[in-house]
């Protein structure tokens, strides 16, 4: 049998490929691609949803969301949301999988631990928290109440009603976070540990010269995520507040999601969808950017 000189070869193998990829490509063509076109045509239009036909206002839905509060306080808020995870529950994350690291024994006991918020459901953590903890009557707050404490509910004040919501997620997420640093900090080569330690290094500089230059790519894909999350979160607001008191909870997903199906303005939804879709686009360009530019170095 003649064999094929090492070109062809090569492009036999490129189709092949190609050819393997192919019903992954359809399938997010017709899943992903296309609703999003979809979603930036309604976007210029006005329709309510219901009927056939939109009707093409051009930018008419962005200057109103330029001259709307409630789309610039949701706005606000999801900057807020997003300052707060990619410190608080990345810093906690950080240090549990720091100790974690150092356990001989016990370690994975806490890591099941650490995910069993993550694997609940948003229901079953919202119930828990609303009951065991922010209830006036039987929870937490209620107890708390009874021995002469000046506390409410933080989900009733429309100070502190986000930080409230961004409790309860910072205790469902920063399990998660603690087992994928905990991975990473696992795949920390051996030898350069020992060879910091030999050298005299204290705990925090084998932390700082060896395990944290190792977990970098790990710590900023991470990132990424939690600044797109952060611009898509809606379960946990919609759960426990559904954006009140007076939009003080407001997120960007939930105003989208008021705006299409309780007011019909689904071409003035899709205006919101497109914006917290640009925002969540910055941080994924920004990791690509700066990963090319650190393999070209």
């Amino acid at each position: 049998m003649t064999q094929l000189p090492a070109h062809r070869q090569k492009r036999v193998r490129t189709l092949g490929y190609h050819l393997l990829s192919l019903p992954a490509v359809v399938l997010s063509a017709f899943v992903v691609l296309i609703p999003a076109l979809q979603t930036i045509y309604a976007a210029f239009t006005e329709w309510n949803g219901i009927s056939p036909e939109k009707e093409w206002v051009g930018l008419r839905n962005f200057q109103e969301l330029a001259e709307d509060w409630i789309f610039r306080q949701a706005l606000v808020n999801n900057i807020k949301w997003t300052l707060i995870f990619v410190t608080i529950p990345v810093i906690v994350a950080m240090l549990s999988a720091v100790l974690i690291a150092h356990f001989r024994v016990g370690h994975k006991t806490f890591q099941v631990i650490y995910l069993i918020p993550y694997l609940l459901a948003p229901t079953t953590n919202a119930i828990i928290w609303l009951n065991i903890i922010f209830s006036p009557t039987g929870g937490l707050v209620g107890f708390l109440q009874k021995l002469g404490w000046d506390i409410t509910s933080p989900l009733g004040n429309m100070n502190t009603a986000l930080y409230g919501v961004a409790a309860v997620d910072i205790w469902h997420y920063w399990g998660f976070l603690t087992v994928i640093y905990l991975a990473a900090l696992r795949q920390t080569p051996v030898d350069q540990i020992k060879a910091a330690q030999i050298e005299g290094a204290s705990g925090w500089q084998v932390y700082r010269y060896v395990y944290l230059p190792n977990i970098a790519p790990t710590v900023r894909l991470m990132f990424v995520f939690i600044v797109i999350y952060s611009f898509m979160t809606f379960d946990y607001i919609y759960l426990l507040t559904s954006g009140g008191p007076a939009h003080a909870t407001e997120m960007l997903s939930t105003y989208a999601y008021t705006t299409a199906f309780s007011a019909f303005k689904f071409g003035k939804a899709a205006a919101i969808s497109l914006a917290m879709g640009l925002l969540g686009s910055f941080a994924a360009f920004f990791y690509t950017w700066f990963s090319r530019k650190e393999a070209l170095e």
